[in-house]
């Protein structure tokens, strides 16, 4: 799979892991539980885009990390001292003294590490890069070819180095430390091999990695020599001062070169990048399980990894199924065409679209006219439901001036005519035609 990103550094019984501008702590504390803390760290490279150039970024990159690695580094000590403190039982005294301490604790941290990672830098140059100069112009007298000078003052930058490492891998504190280096790379390796991530898938992963910090140290170290291979200077001041200003575009160099091994998979890439592979065999141990529980714990806290399996495996399925249909390449003319008969496409589509729209615009307008219709036919109706009412009310009145004794046929005959006259001088008041003429009842009691 392709590199994840993630990275991580081991810690005083625990691990750091670090993914873009969060970082997660994750300690074993006495008592067998594990501490997790989660923090920011924003890159200065996030603020300007001179720090994410090549060369430049590795650098940057470089620097910070030392720093981030300090500041965790001091936490994991500080933490695991407090447990210590507190299953050894504090006096009220104590916790005074340590309350008052605490406010000034976090403002001397900054600078402590500042005033550390500098000084760290200054002794690593000092050791690893003037005193090979020095050990190397012993056999100027000797030697005369300043580039096998050059060869022989990098041979003896590692032998510095591999030494080093040896000895403080004597040191126990310094053994545990390197076992949890030994889990924080397991578990990376098992998250970019695109297994889950429990106990089991982690152990047996390999305890190196190409993108490890230590990887990164020894190929600045076979830069170096390449480099001051091809430069020379007579005076000697001048050749101590070149190393020095260098340092900074070896680590850059090398920087770039980690990160393109831990996105490739190129066996000429593996080759180049085994030195750092064997020398991690210093600088890592087998963990237990309970130290790969702890870098699980540290990867969940900053890096959601089932997500980053998906995609590496959905982009997996996308190239097999590119790979298994090649497509030809086409020529200008043919892309041409493409594009052209893509417009077509689209105006069509644009046609259809305003098509539909004023069918649409001709429905509502349709149905809006058929509302207005049965509206008014509704209306319509409840106007002759209202003069019907009118007729049925005066017809009732007049039933009682109507109420008359049958007298025979003739009598009927009067009735109606009675009442078709009231309705015709009804309808003719209705019409305007009648001018305040009144029908007298009483004369036809």
């Amino acid at each position: 799979m392709k590199s994840s990103g993630i990275g991580g550094q081991a810690v005083l019984e625990g691990v750091m892991m670090k993914y873009k501008s969060n970082y997660s702590v994750a300690v074993r504390k006495p008592d067998g539980g594990i501490n997790v803390i989660h923090g920011k760290c924003k890159s200065i490279s996030e603020k300007s885009v001179f720090f994410r150039l090549p060369i430049i970024r590795g650098v940057t990159a470089f620097v910070e990390t030392m720093m981030l690695g300090m500041k965790t580094l001091t936490y994991s000590a500080d933490f695991i001292e407090e447990e210590e403190d507190k299953n050894g039982g504090e006096s009220n005294n104590d916790k005074d003294i340590k309350g008052k301490n605490d406010n000034n604790k976090e403002s001397k941290n900054n600078l402590e590490i500042i005033f550390t990672v500098a000084l760290s830098i200054i002794l690593a140059i000092g050791v690893f890069v003037v005193l090979p100069f020095f050990l190397s112009q012993l056999l100027h007298s000797i030697v005369d070819s300043p580039s096998v000078l050059a060869l022989i003052e990098g041979i003896i930058r590692i032998a510095l180095f591999t030494g080093y490492v040896l000895v403080i891998s004597l040191v126990q504190d310094v053994k545990r430390v390197f076992m949890y280096h030994g889990a924080e790379h397991k578990s990376i390796n098992c998250v970019e091999s695109g297994l889950e991530l429990n106990v089991e898938n982690v152990r047996g992963q390999s305890k190196h990695h190409k993108r490890c910090g230590t990887s990164f140290l020894i190929i600045v170290m076979f830069i170096s020599i390449v480099c001051f291979m091809f430069i020379h200077f007579e005076n000697m001041w001048l050749r101590i001062i070149s190393r020095i200003l260098l340092v900074p575009l070896i680590a850059g160099v090398s920087y770039e070169f980690i990160q393109f091994a831990g996105n490739t998979d190129s066996k000429i890439i593996d080759f180049l990048s085994m030195p750092g592979m064997l020398l991690q065999r210093l600088t890592t141990r087998e963990p237990d399980d309970g130290m790969i529980e702890v870098a699980i714990a540290s990867i969940e806290e900053v890096f959601d990894w089932e997500a980053y399996q998906r995609w590496c495996r959905t982009k997996k399925a996308r190239q097999e199924e590119k790979a298994n249909n090649p497509s030809v390449k086409k020529s200008r003319a043919q892309i041409k065409e493409e594009l052209l008969k893509r417009e077509r496409e689209n105006k069509q589509r644009a046609s259809e679209r305003a098509r539909k729209m004023r069918e649409m615009e001709e429905k509502e307008a349709e149905l809006e006219r058929i509302a207005e219709e049965a509206r008014k036919r509704k209306e319509a109706r409840k106007m002759v439901a209202l003069q019907t009412d009118a007729q049925e009310e005066t017809l009732t009145g007049l039933d009682h001036f109507l109420d008359l004794p049958d007298t025979g046929e003739a009598e009927v005959q009067r009735k109606e005519a009675v009442i078709k006259e009231v309705s015709t001088r009804e309808e003719r008041r209705k019409k305007g035609e009648t001018k305040g003429k009144v029908i007298n009842l009483s004369d036809y009691k």
